[in-house]
Formats: C-alpha cells, sequence, structure tokens
C-alpha cells in the first residue's frame, strides 16, 4: 500500500507549496512558493525533509489521516510528533500567523511540473491537480527519511523574524522620481493595514493614498515578488509569490527579500509601516536570516 496523507476535513483553503519554480517568467509562470518561506523551511527540517520540500499551507483548520505508515508531522517548525497509521490529527486554525505549514516526513510527492510541486492557483497547475484540496484527497508521500537527520528550529529567532510588530523593511525605487517626496514621506510615516482582499497575487493595503502623478502610461515590464506597486487611485499592493509577471503601474519600492515572510505572515487587519534600508542593509538581513 502507498504510503499517504488524507485530507478528513478542511474550513478554509488548503494547497500544496514547495520552495517554488525559479526560471519560468519568460513563459509567464510566476516563481510561487510558500506565502511565509520561513514557516515552510521551519516545519521541513523538523521532520527531516529538504528546506524546500513539498508540504501544506493552510489559511484553516485542518484533520489529517496516515495511511499506510506512520508518519512524523511537524507544524510551523514545531517538535515533530508521530501520527500512527490510520490514526488523525487536528490542525488548529492560524491565530498567530496568517497561514500555517504542515510537513510530513518524507514529503508530500505530488507531480513535479516545472521543476516544482506547489499549487499554482493562477494558471491551475502544480500541487494536486491544480486547485486547493478537498475533504476525501489522499496525497502520496515519498519515502521516509531517517528520525536522525531532523533539525530543531530555532523557533524564537523565528517569531523574531515574523514579529507583527516590526517594520518591513524596503528598498526605495526603481519609479521614486515619479512619485515624488511627499509620496515617499507619506509611505514611511503612515501606518497601513492588511486588507482582507488580499491573496497571494498580491497584499493590498489599506490607508492613505498614496500621491503620484502617473496616468497609467507606464510601459508594461517584468515583475517580482516584493514590489510594491501603487494604483491609480493610490492603493499600495505587495506582489506576492503567484505575481503577474509583467506589469504597468509605478514601483515605489521592493519589500527586501529577508522581510517576505514577516510582510506575508501578517492577518488581514494588521498593521504596517515601512522602513527604507540600503542595499547594503538588505543583503545583510538576508545572510542573517532564521532558516
Amino acid at each position: 500500500m502507498t504510503a499517504s496523507i488524507e485530507v478528513v476535513s478542511l474550513g478554509a483553503p488548503v494547497m500544496v507549496q514547495d520552495g517554488g519554480r525559479p526560471g519560468h517568467m519568460h513563459h509567464g509562470v510566476p516563481p510561487g512558493g510558500a506565502w511565509v518561506p520561513e514557516l515552510l523551511i521551519a516545519a521541513n527540517r523538523a521532520v527531516g525533509n529538504a528546506w524546500s520540500a513539498a508540504a501544506l499551507e493552510a489559511y484553516g483548520r485542518l484533520e489529517l489521516r496516515a495511511r499506510g505508515r506512520d508518519v512524523r508531522v511537524s507544524v510551523d517548525g514545531e517538535a515533530a510528533r508521530l501520527l500512527a497509521d490510520g490514526d488523525t490529527l487536528t490542525v488548529l486554525a492560524p491565530t498567530r500567523y496568517a497561514v500555517r505549514y504542515v510537513a510530513v516526513d518524507g514529503a508530500l510527492a505530488v507531480p513535479e511540473v516545472l521543476g516544482g510541486r506547489g499549487t499554482l492557483g493562477v494558471a491551475r497547475l502544480g500541487g494536486w491537480e491544480g486547485r486547493p484540496l478537498r475533504k476525501g484527497d489522499s496525497l502520496p508521500l515519498g519515502p521516509p527519511v531517517s528520525a536522525d537527520s531532523p533539525s530543531e528550529a530555532d523557533l524564537p529567532r523565528l517569531a523574531e523574524a515574523l514579529d507583527p510588530t516590526a517594520p518591513v523593511r524596503i528598498l526605495l525605487g526603481p519609479d521614486t522620481a515619479r512619485f515624488g517626496d511627499a509620496a515617499v514621506a507619506m509611505l514611511l510615516g503612515s501606518t497601513f493595514t492588511v486588507s482582507p482582499a488580499s491573496d497571494r497575487v498580491g497584499q493590498r493595503l489599506d490607508g492613505p493614498p498614496v500621491p503620484h502623478g502617473d496616468e497609467g502610461t507606464g510601459t508594461s515590464r517584468p515583475m517580482v515578488r516584493g514590489a510594491l506597486q501603487v494604483t491609480l487611485s493610490g492603493t499600495p499592493i505587495v506582489l506576492g509569490p503567484d505575481h503577474p509577471t509583467t506589469g504597468g503601474y509605478p514601483l515605489i519600492a521592493v519589500v527586501i527579500r529577508a522581510d517576505w515572510g514577516r510582510l506575508g505572515a501578517r492577518r488581514a487587519g494588521a498593521s504596517v509601516h515601512f522602513q527604507a534600508v540600503s542595499v547594503e542593509e538588505a543583503r545583510a538581513a538576508w545572510s542573517h536570516r532564521p532558516a
């Protein structure tokens, strides 16, 4: 019998995600990957998987059953627990962060598509049939990994990295000149909140409109995760892992890579304030990340 993990019940969207599928932007395929990379890495390490292995990204309560073998499971990097064959595990809805990650030793052995196993909902590919999971889905598992290989997550340092009160660090540009000093001062001096309309494509921020003189005439160009677009109405949108590969809104700044998870982990209604840093500071932050 092939080992698998069965979805017994779920109360909100759940999908398969992994480290992403970079290198396909020229084909119109965004890189994808975990919404909060630090939590995916921590959960995988706790059960001995490779950091980028496929796991579950859950936005609500989830109940799972082991099928075919005993499995070790970690939620958000917590110490792995043993789930005996046939037993169920209830994963509570996220409370601290916007999402939770459930990793199983051996990882989810869903088909690899364009170099990745994660779900890309905007293209209906990857993951399990290119869609969010449903009750009754049974996901195959890879071979079990040695119980000696797990690496314990540094949970205090992880919590510090994802601190919901810490500023989100940005690099100003490339279109700062199209905004002016008043717009930059507005961005850096205001408190925004995460909009409930946010998703994996982009995180919308509610707050004072950021003024700019652009009339939508910008040339379409490649986009990246973390790019901070400002719409014609002045609404900031930070692009997420499933972002469009091109876009024409002006970019006032880019969230540094080390803070992708810090912003993504914030629930709807959470406050956001930005701090401008230098390229050197952004590189230093990346080299000192907890995972």
